[in-house]
């Protein structure tokens, strides 16, 4: 119920297909991952389009880190 308010869903059945899918995405034991930093809006442009994702903010260094599964 609280994934459901989260989401905002009025009705179970909705919120019921998404943890189901996270389910069949994340349950496998495979949880490594390739990991890379992008310094400039358009390498995290490309890695987006890749299918990377972002992880966490601005360092020092400007860099920011992306991830996707191996």
């Amino acid at each position: 119920m609280h994934v459901k308010e989260l989401l905002g869903h009025k009705n179970i059945r909705n919120t019921v297909i998404y943890v189901h899918l996270e389910a069949l995405l994340f349950s496998g034991k495979n949880d490594e991952f390739y990991v890379t930093v992008a310094k400039n809006v358009e390498k995290a442009c490309k890695l987006v389009e890749a299918g990377f994702e972002y992880l966490t903010g601005e360092y020092e260094d400007g860099g920011k880190i992306f991830r996707k599964r191996k």
